[in-house]
């Protein structure tokens, strides 16, 4: 059966169901001598394409609107992001230089977790090649993170009724404080985050669900951790949409991390979080999440191996979808 639904596919040239998040504008921005490795998106981009994705397969963002930042950040905030007056000590918070193409950049990312929501929720699934800024708190940002994304584009997607209920999935290395801060009195999104406990941000406001790893925890520790909350938390939050911060950075050779996590193994909680949900028919946003190995192409490598698990999903959902026409034929 297989091989006649890919027979299928061939025959008439049906697309991947699947949309990618991306302006060439991401790697556009000097950051000067900065760990942050800004060249990861457009390397990501090529390797996409090397996939087979076609120009059709891609959504231009655009950068938010005011209003959207102020479904999260105060006004206060927003404007002296705008006017260029954040001062030395929100600077230094931020660990990032400031200068107008950082805020396009930050615009950016945000409108393009907003448009991977509205793909998710039209289709299914979507993946940002970008996004995952959650240490971004209503009146500051930190850790390279200036905006909230993802409060963002799930407080926009409640806003416009095209939500009742969220979830966040957050497996980046550092835990989500800004997130889990911005929902922590608000009932219709429950934040989830497995990340390195001793480790940045020293302050971690409480998760709904926090699940913590420490130094030298491996593959195996950090699988044990994770599987008994997936596809459980699915189940109990019924929510609308998930949006999955896919972190690279627990890799074991992340210049951040203290985690002692495979490729493989990332990839295996990447086909986790992403196969229950498809089989579950939650719409599922992707985001990247930080990832900061010493080889840059180790990070794209791991962002790269999310996506094919997303590829691989959203194959076996069209294969599946094909497969049930033919045979009530």
């Amino acid at each position: 059966m297989t091989d006649l639904v890919d027979s299928v596919f061939s025959l008439f040239g049906l697309k991947l169901p699947l949309k990618f998040i991306y302006a060439n504008e991401y790697w556009m921005v000097d950051l000067g001598p900065h760990i942050f490795p800004i060249k990861k998106y457009r390397m990501l981009y090529e390797k996409v394409i090397a996939l087979g994705a076609r120009a059709e397969d891609f959504i231009k963002p655009e950068p938010a609107s005011n209003d959207d930042l102020l479904l999260v950040h105060t006004p206060g905030y927003v404007n002296k992001v705008r006017s260029g007056t954040l001062s030395s000590l929100e600077t230094q918070a931020l660990e990032m230089p400031y200068s107008p193409k950082v805020v396009r950049f930050f615009l950016l990312m945000t409108g393009g977790t907003i448009k991977a929501a509205e793909e998710a929720l039209r289709s299914g699934l979507a993946v940002h090649l970008g996004g995952g800024f959650h240490h971004a708190f209503p009146d500051h940002g930190e850790g390279f993170c200036l905006f909230n994304d993802v409060a963002i584009a799930l407080e926009k997607m409640k806003r416009e009724g095209r939500i009742k209920r969220a979830l966040i999935i957050d497996g980046d290395l550092h835990q989500g404080n800004g997130t889990a801060y911005i929902f922590s009195k608000k009932d219709y999104v429950f934040t989830f985050s497995i990340h390195q406990k001793d480790i940045y941000p020293s302050c971690k406001p409480a998760s709904n669900l926090d699940v913590d790893l420490w130094s030298g925890d491996n593959d195996e520790a950090y699988l044990k951790a994770l599987e008994p909350h997936i596809p459980r938390l699915y189940e109990e939050c019924k929510p609308d949409l998930v949006i999955y911060i896919a972190g690279a950075d627990p890799y074991q050779k992340d210049m951040l991390s203290g985690l002692d996590l495979s490729a493989s193994g990332l990839r295996k909680r990447d086909r986790l979080v992403i196969e229950q949900a498809r089989r579950l028919k939650i719409p599922l946003a992707i985001v990247l999440g930080g990832g900061y190995a010493d080889e840059i192409e180790e990070t794209v490598d791991i962002h790269l191996n999310t996506i094919k698990e997303a590829i691989r999903a959203s194959r076996r959902g069209a294969q599946q979808l094909v497969a049930s026409l033919i045979s009530s034929k």
